[in-house]
């Protein structure tokens, strides 16, 4: 790719922005030969779209290239910044560009387009459906959640991923070839990648401050205790994908499994200090209610749910308190993986087991041919029975051997529920005797 002409005081990010597609690193999913964005490229007719993806991978530059590649007008809004008047310019710069003598299509993209309230993102919908231009948006949320359906319905969806680790080291090579970055030890590269954890202006912005300070330092090469020294305390505070990140992950994991609320604390607050993402802290803990306490204590799953919504209404640093209030009860609440374990015995059975109809008395008969072919005849239905419970009944495929998957542990609520499991298997048991007896 040539090193773009552009004025040495705009930041590195910008200076080494791609200016064709074939100059794109990554998205290969989408912009791959055969890929569905590629062939819109190829195809030569735009199409509203909207692109989603974490920070620093390409949504604004996609969008730049797509105005390029039709001869397209391109009119950037940012919805943090932005309002309805920004709106109205755009559909002004449209319809004169549309009436002038040389008509040509406008791209109109939309930063942070979730950022846009309902009212707003209406206000785009009368222009798309017209014709008048083409609309792109670009957001880090979910798109189903944070676009309104009208608009979302006039719009394919392009999924874009964090840059991999070759990529990010294609682009400090280009940063290297092209402006100026000087030698890199390997070793650093490999900590400056960790650092930008697939966003690629994160990478570019660390060279640009890397490179003016090796310069007043005349430094003819970056090495990894250098890097360390100059950014310290950021390259502590960002471990995100690196050994150590998923090495303090698993001692907050395991003390919470061991239930010990001071270290499972301990292990939060590095992690919280160390810049771990507070959103991927509350999806752990979900996890960890699923995983080691269960059935034991079920309001833990809820509890941990309850803190990520928590955190996405305070932010930090107040919501960070609901972490730890939440690591506090997982970690003291009673432990059981028998769902867990229940759940992958299961996924086993099924991978080996082959694909076993449904018995008929357990199918739906919708209509009066099924009920012929006596689908759903012999039925019990348990609300009916004693106990609302059908004794003996069975609800497993013919001829198959019920397996014994899910084992509660004796500890907390899964003490109750073992009790009552044992209850109804005896009631079957009793049950299958009877009609063993009746049946001699």
């Amino acid at each position: 790719m040539p090193a773009a002409k552009l004025s040495s005081h705009q930041p590195l990010a910008e200076r080494l922005r791609p200016r064709r597609l074939a100059d794109v690193v990554g998205q290969q999913k989408i912009l791959g030969p055969g890929m569905p964005l590629r062939l819109a490229f190829e195809s030569g007719r735009p199409h509203s779209c909207i692109l989603w993806g974490p920070p620093g991978v390409g949504k604004t530059t996609i969008a730049r290239l797509m105005a390029d590649a039709f001869d397209a007008q391109f009119i950037s809004i940012s919805a943090v910044l932005g309002g309805v008047k920004d709106i109205r310019e755009a559909v002004e710069r449209a319809q004169a560009v549309q009436s002038g003598l040389h008509p040509q299509p406008t791209l109109v993209f939309v930063d942070e387009v979730h950022r846009f309230n309902k009212s707003q993102q209406d206000a785009f919908l009368p222009h798309v459906e017209s014709g008048l231009f083409t609309f792109i948006g670009a957001t880090t949320e979910n798109p189903s959640f944070e676009v309104n359906s009208a608009l979302l319905s006039r719009a394919t969806v392009y999924v874009l991923e964090p840059l991999t680790t070759e990529d990010l080291k294609k682009i400090v090579a280009l940063a290297q070839a092209q402006q100026g970055v000087p030698a890199i030890e390997q070793v650093a590269i490999e900590r400056l990648v960790a650092y930008a954890d697939g966003d690629a202006r994160r990478l570019l912005n660390t060279l640009e401050t890397l490179t003016m300070a090796a310069a007043q330092e005349q430094l003819q090469a970056i090495t990894d205790a250098w890097v360390l020294s100059v950014l310290g305390e950021r390259m502590r505070r960002y471990d995100k994908g690196g050994e150590q990140f998923y090495d303090t992950i698993s001692a907050l994991h395991k003390s919470v499994r061991g239930s010990d609320p001071d270290a499972a604390l301990y292990w939060l607050v590095r992690m919280l200090d160390g810049g771990a993402d507070p959103r991927y802290m509350a999806r752990r803990m979900v996890r960890m209610a699923s995983e080691d306490i269960g059935l034991a204590d079920p309001r833990a799953l809820r509890l941990a749910l309850d803190t990520a919504e928590v955190y996405e209404r305070l932010g930090s640093p107040e919501g960070e308190l609901a972490l730890a209030q939440c690591v506090v009860y997982l970690a003291v609440a009673p432990k059981s993986n028998a769902v867990y374990k229940a759940y992958n015995a299961a996924r086993a059975l099924i991978k080996q087991d082959g694909t076993r109809p449904v018995p008929m008395h357990l199918r739906n008969a919708p209509t009066q041919l099924m009920k012929q072919l006596d689908y759903g005849k012999g039925y019990r239905y348990a609300h009916d029975e004693e106990g609302g419970f059908a004794a003996g009944e069975s609800y497993w495929p013919e001829g198959m051997q019920a397996p014994d998957f899910y084992r509660p542990v004796r500890r907390g609520l899964e003490i109750r529920i073992a009790e009552r499991l044992d209850e109804l298997r005896a009631r079957n048991a009793q049950a299958q005797d009877g009609k063993a007896e009746d049946g001699r």
